[in-house]
């Protein structure tokens, strides 16, 4: 046989032999299939976790994964409805109805328009008129005429008019139980009375004369009211007493 005979077999052995190992590879399910598979779950592994909401470690089991993913889905919903209510509860109307409260602002309004100053004759209105009964009485009626409430104190806050007719020199004193239980306080529009006893009516009184004008002191001022006297004046004489002011007319014509 010849050398190159011989290197021909050669090379036909060792490639028959190759064929072989590569059918028996094959068929023993090793090679580049097994690595595809290899390669196909690292894939579903390394994709799992990023489905997950609330991270974790994938296990490597696609059924197992699905599970925890679930469960995990299902915490993340319960803390965010529990979030929900916890807000709910802080943004409650409890805030809202304090500031109602704050309504009490309306009660500082209502005291600030009930509070009342006293009466004074640049804000009120007073009137002097003779009645037939009581005899010897003269009636003074003082009306509100200012924005505000006002009381009728009194020129030395004693509650009661001090009138002076003509000159006189002193104020007459007054009937002490006409005295009300409260100061009369006069809202805009209103009105309050006080009577004058001119003179006693079995005539007892003294030093009398007839009064031509009439000067009635409401607050602590010097500034008075006015009002007109009939024509022909009043007769006085030191008799004379006042009431207090009243709230109405009746209760002013007691005295």
């Amino acid at each position: 046989m010849s050398i190159r005979a011989s290197r021909t077999r050669m090379l036909v052995a060792a490639a028959l032999t190759a064929a072989t190992l590569t059918l028996t590879a094959c068929n023993n399910g090793e090679g580049t299939q097994d690595e595809g598979a290899s390669t196909g779950s690292a894939s579903t592994a390394s994709t799992t976790p990023s489905a997950k909401t609330g991270g974790g470690t994938s296990t490597g089991a696609g059924e197992t994964d699905q599970e925890g993913s679930a469960s995990e889905g299902s915490a993340g919903g319960a803390a965010g409805s529990s979030g929900t209510t916890g807000s709910k509860s802080s943004s409650g109307s409890t805030g809202a109805s304090g500031s109602t409260g704050a309504s009490g602002s309306t009660g500082s309004k209502d005291d600030s328009v009930s509070t009342s100053t006293p009466c004074s004759s640049a804000t009120t209105r007073m009137t002097a008129t003779e009645v037939s009964r009581p005899l010897n009485h003269l009636l003074l009626t003082v009306t509100n005429t200012g924005s505000k409430n006002c009381d009728l104190t009194g020129h030395d806050l004693t509650g009661y008019p001090a009138v002076r007719f003509d000159e006189a020199q002193s104020v007459p004193p007054p009937f002490e139980d006409s005295k009300p239980q409260a100061v009369v306080t006069l809202a805009p529009g209103e009105s309050g009375y006080a009577s004058v006893l001119l003179t006693s009516a079995d005539g007892s009184g003294s030093s009398g004369y007839t009064a031509k004008s009439l000067a009635v002191y409401l607050d602590q001022s010097e500034s008075a009211a006015r009002p007109s006297l009939p024509a022909k004046g009043v007769y006085v004489d030191d008799s004379i007493r006042v009431s207090y002011w009243q709230s109405t007319m009746a209760d002013a014509l007691k005295w």
